[in-house]
């Protein structure tokens, strides 16, 4: 299946633009998205989908480019990422439903960015691109789904930092939506996760090229964005996976270290991971989403003092939350504190352990363990 992305843009002109959390009005926004399958004549049968951290509109099929985007639209980009998940006959049967993906307001595969012209100066927004929360994300979307004539969805579905725009979609917007499945995600960033993202931050920012993110015309920081994936991969593939990936190929990268030298195949995958990264993202995108991400905060999303404010107009929400027993990157607890919130404040939820030896990046990789449970969920 051969997918194309498509281009909406708004804020142009007398155009209303968007407003962010800090008062900031941004214009014109363009969102990069595509979609699958056929909207019904009720318009009922819309599947949203919020993609993860460093992921992209392109959901399922085969996307050869993507105009604007240039060499960062590589091999490991064309192939759709829940490509195994997504399609006719496939778990989200798209003979049955129209699913939309939308790449992030921030990010790098289209939409508007820190690499996108700047209006008011034709250059590169860079480091002046304005700060953005998980709620601006999630807002810059809404005018897309009225031009695709969306009033209420079937089901949002995310994984990992797209579970967290799902539910913060479903608890602001909670009668644009019905069904909610949030896959290996948290309600809050811990602080275990705010450690790891401030690691991440200071990586891109102690680059000597980064110059406050004005690095367009010259090099980019590309060591330093190297460096912020090694400190996150970890995190995504369990110690087992790891090493499994792992070759007796040894390698010294040119300009990697000076003094100290590679010597065993984990020192090579991890700097592997790295450099394979920067061929595909830019450190501005990741900026932002991680600084999008280190204040995730439902409770403040919504402005409310408790739980019971978040999800007071949700008594008629379902929700379908997955777990992976071996992720480190949003331990179980934090499912377990989801669930808790959901049921305390009579949410109907059903909660998944999904066994896997893959940890976090099983919800990319495993559709069989999830198949079964996310069908019956869309088909109720």
């Amino acid at each position: 299946m051969e997918a194309r992305t498509q281009f909406f843009t708004y804020g142009e002109g007398h155009e209303a633009r968007l407003v962010l959390h800090d008062g900031q009005a941004l214009g014109p926004v363009t969102l990069a998205y595509e979609t699958y399958g056929e909207l019904n004549e009720n318009k009922d049968n819309a599947i949203l989908v919020f993609h993860a951290l460093t992921g992209s509109q392109h959901v399922a099929g085969f996307n050869p480019e993507v105009p604007g985007v240039g060499e960062k639209w590589n091999e490991e980009c064309q192939a759709g990422w829940w490509d195994d998940f997504v399609g006719p006959g496939k778990m989200v049967d798209t003979n049955r439903f129209f699913v939309v993906c939308a790449n992030y307001l921030g990010g790098c595969y289209g939409s508007t960015g820190p690499a996108s012209i700047n209006p008011e100066t034709g250059k590169e927004y860079g480091g002046d691109f304005p700060h953005i929360s998980f709620s601006d994300i999630v807002d810059s979307q809404l005018p897309l789904f009225s031009k695709l004539g969306i009033e209420t969805f079937h089901a949002a579905i995310g994984s990992s930092l797209g579970g967290m725009l799902a539910m913060n979609f479903a608890a602001r917007y909670p009668q644009k939506v019905r069904r909610i499945i949030p896959i290996a995600c948290g309600i809050e960033a811990t602080i275990l996760t705010r450690t790891h993202i401030l690691e991440q931050i200071l990586a891109i920012e102690n680059d000597p090229n980064f110059c406050n993110g004005h690095y367009y015309d010259g090099p980019a920081p590309l060591r330093g964005l190297a460096l912020a994936r090694m400190i996150s991969h970890k995190t995504f593939v369990s110690l087992h996976a790891m090493e499994a990936r792992m070759t007796e190929k040894c390698e010294q990268e040119q300009d990697e270290f000076s003094w100290y030298k590679i010597k065993s195949p984990l020192e090579s995958y991890i700097l592997h991971q790295g450099r394979k990264f920067v061929r595909r993202f830019d450190a501005n995108a990741y900026l932002y989403l991680s600084s999008g991400w280190i204040k995730y905060h439902l409770l403040r999303d919504l402005g409310a003092t408790s739980y019971a404010g978040v999800f007071n107009g949700c008594k008629h929400q379902e929700y379908l939350v997955f777990s992976i027993d071996s992720d480190v990157c949003f331990y179980p607890d934090e499912q377990d504190y989801i669930v808790k919130q959901l049921k305390s404040n009579g949410i109907p939820v059903e909660h998944i352990t999904v066994h896997s030896d893959k940890g976090h990046d099983s919800f990319l990789l495993e559709p069989d363990l999830y198949a079964n449970d996310i069908k019956h969920m869309l088909e109720k």
